[in-house]
């Protein structure tokens, strides 16, 4: 969960000693999104080409697929926060398959001086996938469930929600009625918890999915160090090529877990009765 400065503990780098590898990786990978967008739309045509082509492709296909989901009165609103979320991830999720990441560092905890002692099997790596850190992950949580609550209240409000989690469905009347209005009352605890234990599942899902894949990526390059010299260098780079794929796969599909699950809940607190 932790990360190592990049600068150490000195006197004359302390007030950096919170530029950790991943938030210098994250910081990376918001430049890189920013520098792109930019290009596509600085000089934007009527018939798209090139980045504008790729860009406004990504932008329509996302905005459709989550108009979907959260219906047209959310989708103003929620767009913005739900396409950040998915290139973000992704392009984070993928740069821990750039050479060098994860993959060189300190053998040993690293000093405050200089950088020096890279290792084949860093156990504190120079760089770090952004999303392998876990304060990363709970962040992007954090601003989710926020936007979220914030997003459900003005739509539905107060009452609404309360309403809508501890109501009786079906519009049953009579005994049955009531019967069913203490059931859907209990039934709301545990939409409750239900709700509480997503700010949970969301993090420890995507953290423990890319930090696994960067332990295997680590450890596939590496079996066979101790092997003679030049079959020691081909099998670091022929075994991992069929992991690398799988990662990519991996990446692509933990953005859209993450950005499918805040859409779904979105939707799941923001519907209407009258909605089909």
């Amino acid at each position: 969960m932790g990360a190592p400065s990049l600068f150490g503990a000195s006197p004359d780098t302390s007030f950096l000693a919170w530029l950790t590898n991943s938030i210098f990786v994250s910081a990376v990978v918001v430049l890189a999104i920013l520098a792109f967008a930019r290009k596509a739309v600085r000089n934007a045509k009527i018939v798209p080409d090139g980045p504008q082509n790729l860009f406004e492709a990504l932008v329509e296909n996302l905005y459709t697929g989550m108009e979907g989901i959260v219906g047209r009165h959310m989708i103003g609103r929620s767009f913005g926060l739900l396409a950040s979320l998915f290139i973000y991830i992704l392009i984070a999720n993928l740069c821990s398959l750039l050479p060098g990441v994860g993959s060189i560092g300190w053998s040993h905890e690293p000093p405050t001086g200089p950088f020096h002692s890279f290792h084949e099997e860093p156990a504190y790596p120079l760089l770090r996938p952004a999303t392998s850190d876990l304060n990363l992950t709970l962040a992007l949580t954090i601003v989710s469930m926020t936007l979220w609550f914030v997003w459900t209240m003005q739509e539905v409000g107060p009452w609404g929600f309360l309403k809508h989690t501890f109501g009786p469905k079906g519009g049953m009347t009579g005994v049955m009625g009531a019967i069913l209005a203490v059931v859907f009352f209990f039934v709301g605890f545990l939409e409750l918890i239900s709700i509480s234990t997503r700010a949970l599942s969301l993090p420890l899902r995507l953290y423990g999915n890319i930090f696994a894949g960067e332990n295997l990526m680590g450890m596939m390059m590496t079996i066979g160090a101790h092997w003679p010299g030049w079959l020691a260098a081909i099998s670091s780079v022929v075994i991992p090529l069929p992991f690398a794929f799988l990662e990519v796969g991996v990446g692509l599909l933990q953005a859209l877990v993450f950005t499918l699950l805040t859409a779904v809940y979105l939707q799941l607190s923001t519907s209407h009765e009258d909605e089909h």
